[in-house]
């Protein structure tokens, strides 16, 4: 069995004084995911320093600060790299690929469409670039891409879907267009396949108490090659988790 965790901890040097080793020991992953760190290579690692019996690999943004990500494994992966070889995409510290035996594990963290949508043409070219650096990955082997995608895919992925609807960064067409074209790519969204029917989030926002209300968006997913698809157990969504404004997410494989 293996057990991967995703989490958008929004900031890494503030999350870790928030129970985050406790949550991390509770979750006891072979892999964890880990996006927004907020921080340089150096300051990752020293915040992370703590947790024991992992090795860690680190892609920062060239902008102090912002955006970055980070991955722990239990086993030394057999090669690992940053970026999908798109200068434009990869000074923002946005995707690592770690290589296991049976498939590629791409942490993402896809970028924002911003406030009145500013980013909103460069998030559909970043999303068509991204899923042709998936699909040439799927060549070689199997490929899991996790990660805080920055989109609900469908009504059922956020509270107030009519009023949010191609209004706000996460839920427009051309987001949703992106998604669709993954999952048309061959790309299984995990916890959609074991899960249905059911409203679940994995964000909420800081203001008008969003948690507490249960008013939120089901952005950070699991997207897994169709050829891994009867190998996925579970899908766990641990919303009791706190310390971000997102919570983990856990895939559990039958590896």
């Amino acid at each position: 069995m293996m057990n991967i965790i995703t989490w958008n901890v929004n900031g890494i040097r503030a999350v870790v004084k928030k129970d985050f080793f406790e949550s991390i020991a509770q979750l006891a992953p072979d892999v964890l995911c880990l996006q927004e760190t907020k921080a340089q290579e150096a300051e990752v690692a020293d915040a992370l320093s703590p947790v024991e019996g992992y090795e860690l690999s680190v892609s920062s943004a060239e902008r102090k600060g912002y955006s970055g990500i980070a991955i722990l494994s239990k086993s030394t992966p057999l090669s690992e790299s940053t970026g999908i070889g798109i200068e434009e995409h990869d000074t923002e510290g946005r995707v690592q690929c770690v290589e296991y035996p049976d498939f590629y594990l791409v942490n993402v963290y896809v970028p924002n469409s911003g406030q009145k949508l500013v980013r909103l043409d460069y998030r559909e070219q970043w999303d068509a670039d991204f899923l042709a650096y998936l699909t040439n990955l799927e060549k070689t082997k199997p490929v899991i891409a996790c990660g805080d995608f920055n989109v609900a895919h469908k009504a059922i992925d956020l509270k107030n879907d009519k009023a949010n609807y191609n209004k706000t960064a996460g839920y427009t067409q051309v987001e949703i267009d992106g998604m669709d074209n993954f999952i048309a790519a061959g790309f299984v969204d995990s916890y959609r396949l074991l899960n249905p029917d059911t409203e679940a989030y994995t964000y909420w926002s800081y203001r008008f108490k969003a948690r507490e209300r249960n008013i939120g968006w089901r952005l950070d997913y699991f997207l897994v090659s169709k050829s891994l698809k009867d190998k996925i157990k579970s899908v766990k969504i641990y919303k009791d988790i706190m310390g971000s404004d997102h919570c983990p997410v856990g895939l559990e494989l039958d590896l």
